[in-house]
C-alpha cells in the first residue's frame, strides 16, 4: 500500500514537473513561431493580424525574396562562419591544455591563476571594449581595408571571451577523469601532448563539444564586437547584416521577420542535432569518481 502511494506521489510529481518545463518551452518557442509565420505574410496582413496563420491570400514568400536581392546573405554567411568556426578551433586547443595543466600539475602562482580565471568572467564585454579597440589599431588589424585583417580583428577578442568558461568546464571535468590511464600512457613513452591528445582528447570528448557548441554559438550571436571592428560592408557578419535590415526595413516586419528568420535557423539546427552533447557535457564533470 505504501508503494503504490509512493508510485502515485512520483507520478504526480513528474507530471508537475512536465507541465512546468512544458509551458517554459512553450512561452521560449511562441515569439520565434510569431516570426516564422510572420516571415510568410505580407505587411498588410501582419498589421491587420499578426496572430493569423499564413494560409491562402495571406501566403507570400516575397519578405525571402527581397532579404536575398537586397541584402548579400550568402558573404555575411560565409563571414560568420569563417569567424566562429576559428574562435571555436582555437578555444577548444588553448582552454583544452590550460585546463589539462591546471588539473593535473603543480607549479608556482597556480592559485593566483585560477583567480585570475574567474574574474575575468565579472568583466562584461563593453567594459573592456576600448582598450582592446586601441591595441588592435595599434597592430594595425583594425580599421584596415583588407576583410581578413577585419574578420581577425574580431576573432581576437572573441577567443579571449570564451577562454575562461571553456576552462572551467574542461579543468572540472578533467579532474573527475581517473589518473591511471595517463601514467599507463606516460609509462608507454607518451609526452605530454601525446597524453593530452591520446587520452585525455578521446575522454572528455563531451565536455569538449560543450566547449565548442557554446563558442560557435556565443561568437556566431555576437553583434557588440562585431558592431566595433567590421565596418566593410565586405566584411558583415549575418549578425551585423540583420542590424542592417533592421535599420533599412523599418515597419516592414515581414522583411524583418524573414531576416530574423534567416539568422535563428542556423543556430536552431545546430542545437537540435547536438543537444544531448551540450547536456551531456555540462553535467558529466558534476560528479567525479
Amino acid at each position: 500500500m505504501g508503494r503504490s502511494n509512493q508510485r502515485k506521489r512520483f507520478s504526480a510529481g513528474k507530471l508537475l514537473i512536465y507541465l512546468i518545463t512544458s509551458f517554459w518551452a512553450l512561452t521560449t518557442l511562441y515569439p520565434f513561431i510569431w516570426v516564422l509565420l510572420n516571415s510568410f505574410k505580407e505587411r498588410r496582413f501582419i498589421r491587420s493580424n499578426s496572430f493569423s496563420l499564413p494560409l491562402g491570400e495571406a501566403f507570400t514568400l516575397d519578405n525571402y525574396k527581397v532579404t536575398f536581392e537586397r541584402f548579400d546573405i550568402f558573404p555575411a554567411y560565409r563571414n560568420s562562419i569563417i569567424i566562429s568556426v576559428s574562435v571555436m578551433a582555437v578555444v577548444i586547443i588553448l582552454a583544452g591544455l590550460a585546463a589539462y595543466a591546471l588539473a593535473r600539475y603543480r607549479f608556482p602562482g597556480k592559485s593566483i591563476i585560477q583567480a585570475l580565471i574567474l574574474a575575468s568572467m565579472m568583466f562584461p564585454v563593453f567594459s573592456t571594449i576600448i582598450p582592446v579597440f586601441r591595441m588592435m589599431y595599434n597592430w594595425g588589424i583594425a580599421n584596415t581595408e583588407s576583410v581578413a585583417l577585419s574578420l581577425l580583428s574580431v576573432i581576437l577578442p572573441q577567443i579571449a571571451g570564451n577562454l575562461s568558461f571553456a576552462i572551467i568546464v574542461l579543468r572540472g571535468f578533467i579532474q573527475s577523469l581517473p589518473i591511471d590511464l595517463e601514467e599507463a600512457a606516460y609509462l608507454e613513452g607518451c609526452n605530454i601532448f601525446g597524453i593530452f591528445f591520446r587520452v585525455i582528447l578521446p575522454l572528455a570528448r563531451p565536455s569538449f563539444a560543450t566547449v565548442a557548441i557554446f563558442s560557435f554559438l556565443w561568437s556566431y550571436n555576437d553583434l557588440f564586437t562585431q558592431l566595433f571592428f567590421l565596418r566593410r560592408k565586405e566584411a558583415y557578419s549575418i549578425t551585423l547584416l540583420l542590424n542592417e535590415v533592421n535599420s533599412q526595413a523599418g515597419v516592414n516586419y515581414g522583411l524583418l521577420a524573414a531576416a530574423v528568420v534567416l539568422v535563428v535557423v542556423p543556430v536552431v539546427i545546430v542545437y537540435i542535432f547536438l543537444q544531448k552533447n551540450i547536456i551531456k557535457g555540462m553535467t558529466a564533470g558534476a560528479v567525479k569518481g
